[in-house]
């Protein structure tokens, strides 16, 4: 057994059953194309994340492998890298497939290979997911593709109808493991590994390692190594704070108390159920909160929506569940609530290193219900800090967090040869509105959402909807 430790910003990992030294983070260090080094260059990868330094030696060398880490840790970059480097382009069959739990990731993870593949001629990477027509996806299977990027329900539709053939495929990387089990993708998960190439490279990625992903692995794994990444924030980064309450009715008014002291410009607050979720968004939204809620019961649309409003600043608060957050890494979050403590402290741990990231200082806020001090006691020994519980700060409700942008939607997307620089163009060069009031742009197949100053929108949405957009005119609307 082998331990190493990486310092950056009280980070450590761990590799068991195998001896690999780590003595730079440098990925010149790696057995890596000169294309693949000259992009990772121009792309500001500069050194590698711990999760990368640990794992990326191992899969070059063709080792499967089962990796612990969470969303933000440079896991997409661990098995995209290994991917792209092993790919036959000139074999115009599908060579590997990553599965994710959601659209959402899928999506992310699809355009960050994207993106490291610059400069990798003529690789083709496609998304296969629910939630749309599938005769497109059939159509796009029938011209080739090099990498699959798809959810599992709908890549197993694909080997049912006989459109997807997964023999050839070299690599298959599971990601988020633990949630695809979570979502009741199990029967789907051994279908899709049954029809895969037995002989294949499986590279495993999971926040949590329970015993589900154990069977997994021992089934489908050939002598795997394990590669454990935990991040414990420090006090420096993470400001961290527990309220006592003395009854669970106490919660709803206690985080509107908490956003109307802090002003979190946006926060995440963490709700055990998806009852809780809907209860404490009526309750924020009666007080004047611009609230939004996250949960298992949205379809992919309404999904879709929420995420783009919440990314943009155009929401100040997203209320969600631990299943419906994960896979999603938003930048620049001011606060985490915890509304319901995590039920176990491992949870917890993820849930606050939303915030505080990239040198940027964040707060985690978490209720405690005198009935869960326990939880306390075990959360104690898991940080290996001493816990102290205080009384809710005194706030003025009526001075609460406001969105400082807004979202204008657009009906019209990808598909009808829009992009962002067309939007950018008409709000600034066709309107005259100042470039740095302009947000963050999403794309769609058949629509587009844009984020901008709450100053200028009615000027921004009277120009999207009486100018043109490539010599065309689109329906736009606030959001």
């Amino acid at each position: 057994m082998g331990v190493y430790w990486y310092s950056a910003r009280i980070i450590h990992a761990i590799i068991y059953s195998i001896e690999i030294p780590v003595t730079t983070t440098a990925f010149s260090s790696l057995p890596l194309s000169a294309d693949m080094l000259a992009n990772l260059e121009s792309l500001g990868y500069n050194e590698m994340t711990p999760i990368q330094a640990q794992s990326l030696p191992l899969v070059l060398q063709g080792q499967d492998i089962i990796a612990q880490a969470k969303t933000g840790s440079g896991k997409t970059a661990a098995f995209g890298i290994p991917l792209l480097e092993k790919l036959n382009v000139r074999f115009f069959g599908v060579q590997a497939l990553v599965l994710c739990p959601t659209r959402e990731l899928a999506d992310q993870v699809a355009k960050e290979i994207r993106r490291l593949a610059r400069l990798t001629h003529n690789v083709k990477v496609l998304t296969l997911c629910g939630g749309v027509s599938i005769g497109p996806q059939i159509g796009s299977l029938e011209r080739g593709a090099h990498i699959i990027v798809g959810t599992p329900g709908r890549i197993v539709d694909h080997i049912t109808k006989g459109t997807l053939q997964l023999d050839s495929i070299n690599q298959l990387v599971l990601d988020e493991a633990d949630r695809m089990l979570e979502m009741g993708f199990a029967e789907d998960l051994e279908t899709v590994l049954a029809a895969c190439n037995a002989e294949r490279q499986t590279l495993l990625f999971s926040a949590t390692y329970p015993d589900d992903i154990k069977k997994i692995s021992a089934r489908y794994q050939r002598e795997p190594q394990m590669v454990k990444v935990e991040a414990i924030h420090s006090d420096t980064n993470i400001e961290q704070h527990f309220y006592e309450l003395q009854d669970a009715d106490e919660s709803y008014p206690a985080v509107l108390r908490l956003l109307a002291h802090f002003k979190p410009v946006s926060s995440i607050a963490f709700c055990n159920t998806k009852i809780a979720c809907d209860e404490l968004l009526d309750y924020l939204r009666d007080q004047g909160v611009s609230a939004l809620a996250l949960h298992g019961d949205l379809e992919q649309k309404e999904r879709d929506q929420v995420l783009v409003r919440f990314a943009n600043k155009s929401c100040s608060v997203l209320i969600a569940t631990d299943v419906a957050a994960r896979g999603i890494d938003i930048k620049g979050l001011d606060a985490v609530i915890n509304v319901d403590l995590a039920r176990d402290s491992e949870v917890h741990v993820h849930r606050i290193g939303r915030t505080g990231r990239a040198g940027e200082s964040g707060l985690a806020l978490s209720l405690v219900v005198q009935k869960e001090v326990h939880k306390i006691n075990r959360l104690e020994d898991y940080m290996k800090q001493s816990i102290a519980l205080e009384s809710l700060p005194q706030a003025d409700i009526k001075s609460l967090p406001e969105p400082t942008m807004v979202t204008l939607h657009i009906d019209g997307g990808k598909k009808d040869k829009l992009r962002p620089g067309d939007i950018i163009g008409a709000l600034t060069k066709d309107a005259g509105l100042p470039f740095e009031k302009i947000g963050k742009i999403d794309m769609f197949d058949f629509s587009a959402y844009v984020a901008v100053d709450r100053d200028i929108a009615r000027a921004a949405l009277k120009q999207l909807s009486d100018g043109k957009l490539k010599g065309r005119k689109f329906r736009a609307r606030k959001f």
